[in-house]
C-alpha cells in the first residue's frame, strides 16, 4: 500500500517495483529501478526516507527515522536483505546489508561494505568504507577484497532482474 501522511505522498518512479503487500508511507523517495519487496514497511511519517537508484529492500524489512533528528538514507546499488531494520541511519552506495541486521540511529555504513547477517550496529557507529562487520554488537572484522566489493553488485543485478520480471507480469 502506498499512502500519504500529512499530505505528503511517496515519490515512486515508474521503473520501480513496490510489492502490493509493502507499506510505503509519507516522505519517501525512491530512485530509478529501486525495488521494495513483500511485507516491507517504509515509514516516512516522522522523518524522510530516501532509497537510491538500483537498490533493493527485501522481504519483511523495516525503515523508520527519529522525529526531527535521524532520517533513513540508503544509497545507490544497495542490497538490504530479508528482515532488516534500518532506523535513523545512513547506508552509503554499494553495500550489502545481510539478513536480520539491525542498524540504529545515527549510524553510518560506509560505501562498499558488507554487514553480515544477524549483526547489530549500535547507535552512532561509523563503519569505514570497504569494511566487513559482524556480531552483536557489530565489530570490524577486516577490509574487503576488491573481489568481495565487486560481488556486492551481483545481488543488485539479480534483484534488477527480479524487478523486471515482476513488472512484466504486472503488465508494465
Amino acid at each position: 500500500m502506498i499512502r500519504p501522511y500529512k499530505g505528503v505522498l511517496p515519490t515512486i518512479p515508474e521503473s520501480c517495483y513496490v510489492d502490493q503487500s509493502a507499506q510505503v508511507i509519507g516522505d519517501v523517495v525512491l530512485g530509478e529501478d529501486a525495488s521494495i519487496w513483500m511485507n516491507c514497511t517504509i515509514r516516512g511519517d516522522v522523518h524522510m526516507i530516501r532509497i537510491g537508484r538500483n537498490s533493493n529492500i527485501q522481504d519483511n524489512s523495516v525503515m523508520h527515522g527519529m522525529l526531527g533528528k535521524w532520517p533513513v538514507i540508503v544509497g545507490e546499488d544497495v542490497t538490504v536483505g530479508h528482515t532488516v531494520t534500518l532506523h535513523g541511519c545512513v547506508v552509503e552506495d554499494r553495500c550489502l546489508i545481510g539478513m536480520g541486521v539491525i542498524v540504529l540511529n545515527g549510524a553510518r555504513i560506509g560505501h562498499d561494505s558488507i554487514i553480515a547477517a544477524g549483526t547489530l550496529i549500535p547507535e552512532g557507529t561509523v563503519v569505514e568504507p570497504g569494511s566487513l562487520w559482524m556480531g552483536a554488537p557489530g565489530k570490524f572484522r577486516r577490509y574487503l577484497t576488491e573481489e568481495e566489493k565487486a560481488s556486492i553488485l551481483t545481488y543488485r543485478t539479480n534483484y534488477l532482474g527480479y524487478k523486471e520480471q515482476y513488472l512484466k507480469e504486472m503488465g508494465r
